[in-house]
């Protein structure tokens, strides 16, 4: 029973991975706004968000 919990493990960090990658080519062109906006998005997807927007700098405030 434990391999299946893997697999789905697996499946949730591959999925973060993708939707993090889409999330970092829309932070090129993306205003302030829009960058709040995804730093949200990132809180939202992943347990280690906040690790993940002081590497990308996005809230500098």
């Amino acid at each position: 029973m434990s391999a299946s919990e893997r697999q789905r493990e697996l499946r949730r960090r591959r999925h973060r991975r993708k939707k993090l990658a889409i999330l970092n080519r829309k932070l090129i062109t993306a205003t302030v706004s829009e960058k709040t906006i995804i730093a949200e998005k990132i809180r939202n997807l992943t347990p280690g968000g906040e690790v993940i927007i002081g590497r990308l700098e996005l809230e500098k405030r």
